[in-house]
């Protein structure tokens, strides 16, 4: 029931979207033939000609147009006729290709008001993370840390602490010995190599029997991470450099060697600088616990990136009781998802979001029902609306076959005083339009690939 409700909420952005071209065009006189919900693939499930209109029911419902007589090559209207969409003013054709996009933006911020005036508040993006139960060995660096259950996470290294995501990222790049390490700790460790052993070269192997005086192996620096990468806004990844599997056998080598070290003949100084720099490496936590703020000792995840807790996290929601508070959050909560959406679009032209990252329409309404189903009819309308925002600007993206091309193209028409060859509009057009079909023959396969594997 939850995977239908989610369907039918995202059918209705597409009637809205189509419901702007088509109240756009009547309003400004524009012949329309047809209004059609669903793409006319398979079989129609219900028509009637209501005016001079015809309105379609097909039986796929993810979709919807509307067509003018100028998309029917058999229309008995003349070629000047100014019925015809073509024959209309540039101005009049922009506002009705970018209606659509403007009812899905009407459309987001009425679901996001209506959520707030009956459910009385809103996600302010933030959770709060406590400290539910320390489950490690009694030797873990944990248990020596101060550490308490209902302590509230505020900070790690530094950085503000607003999700599990956020708390888990942090803790799970800390791991020890996990065989990648700061360039910049390596070139140090190699610097005390060189004092202690100035008569050896820093990249030659050293000649096996060689006794290498060792510095006192120090903690890898705190990891620091972009408050952006901590949000969610972008994906993280690593600036360290991997160790080779000679490297790391030497790393377990010096583990155990004390003050000095014996050569094999099989590495050099910088080998040992790199394998030193593979150690411990602290997180720093400040805690929240009975109103007062409290720094902890430093934590040391394991091997695998653990420290042994269980978490409990709480969603911080923005009351909305009065209509100044529905609107001003409201306002404030749609501004801050759309900002996210685009900094997602710009990560995705830039190639940061790996094309097996992309999902569309099978996983949203996985996703979107789920979300139904565990947190309530109001989460999964906030989740409607912010893909109705997000359709509006993908639609205006300036690409052949979306809305955005079309007005590109009348942009183009109207600083030129004439418009672009139809001849022209219809190349691009279609080598776009196969493009995008492409793209989303792709999306289709990472959805269903997600859904077998059970990533979602």
């Amino acid at each position: 029931m939850s995977l239908i409700i989610m369907i039918l909420l995202l059918s209705f952005l597409i009637l809205v979207h189509e419901a702007g071209h088509f109240f756009a065009a009547k309003m400004l006189g524009i012949k329309v033939d047809k209004f059609g919900f669903g793409l006319p693939v398979g079989p129609t499930l219900w028509s009637k000609k209501v005016g001079d209109v015809e309105v379609l029911v097909h039986a796929c419902l993810l979709g919807g147009y509307v067509a003018f007589p100028d998309d029917d090559k058999d229309s008995d209207l003349p070629l000047d006729s100014k019925d015809r969409f073509i024959n209309r003013p540039v101005w009049q054709r922009m506002i009705v290709i970018s209606a659509g996009v403007i009812m899905n933006i009407v459309a987001a911020v009425f679901l996001v008001m209506l959520t707030a005036t009956f459910w009385g508040k809103l996600p302010s993006g933030n959770y709060e993370v406590y400290i539910n139960k320390i489950q490690a060995p009694k030797t873990a660096s944990v248990w020596q840390s101060g550490m308490q259950k209902g302590d509230k996470i505020e900070k790690i290294n530094g950085s503000d602490i607003n999700s599990s995501y956020a708390f888990t990222l942090y803790v799970a790049n800390s791991a020890q010995y996990n065989g990648k390490i700061s360039k910049e700790f390596a070139n140090k460790n190699i610097e005390k190599l060189q004092k202690l052993n100035s008569n050896l070269d820093v990249s030659s192997k050293i000649p096996a029997g060689t006794v290498i005086k060792l510095p006192a192996i120090e903690q890898e620096p705190a990891l620091k991470i972009e408050d952006e990468i901590l949000k969610g806004y972008a994906p993280y990844k690593s600036s360290e450099i991997s160790l080779s599997k000679e490297q790391i056998d030497l790393r377990n080598v010096i583990k155990k060697a004390g003050n000095n070290l014996t050569s094999d003949g099989t590495y050099s100084l910088s080998d040992i600088g790199y394998a030193l720099s593979d150690g411990l490496r602290p997180i720093n936590i400040t805690v929240l616990r009975n109103g007062r703020t409290v720094k902890l000792k430093p934590i040391y995840p394991n091997s695998k990136g653990m420290i042994g807790i269980m978490m409990e996290t709480k969603q911080l929601l923005v009351p909305t009781k009065s209509p100044v508070a529905i609107f001003t959050n409201s306002c404030k909560y749609l501004w801050e998802q759309t900002y996210m959406l685009v900094y997602g679009l710009w990560q995705l032209f830039t190639g940061k979001i790996p094309a097996k990252d992309l999902h569309g329409i099978v996983v949203i309404a996985k996703v979107g029902g789920d979300v139904i189903q565990n947190n309530g009819i109001f989460s999964g309308l906030l989740l409607t609306a912010l893909i109705s925002m997000d359709l509006a600007l993908v639609n205006f993206l300036p690409i052949p076959a979306l809305d955005g091309g079309h007005f590109m193209f009348l942009l183009i028409e109207k600083l030129r005083g004439k418009p672009v060859k139809q001849e022209t509009i219809d190349k691009v057009s279609t080598f776009f339009f196969i493009l995008l079909i492409i793209f989303m023959i792709l999306i289709i396969f990472n959805d269903i690939y997600a859904l077998v594997k059970h990533q979602l």
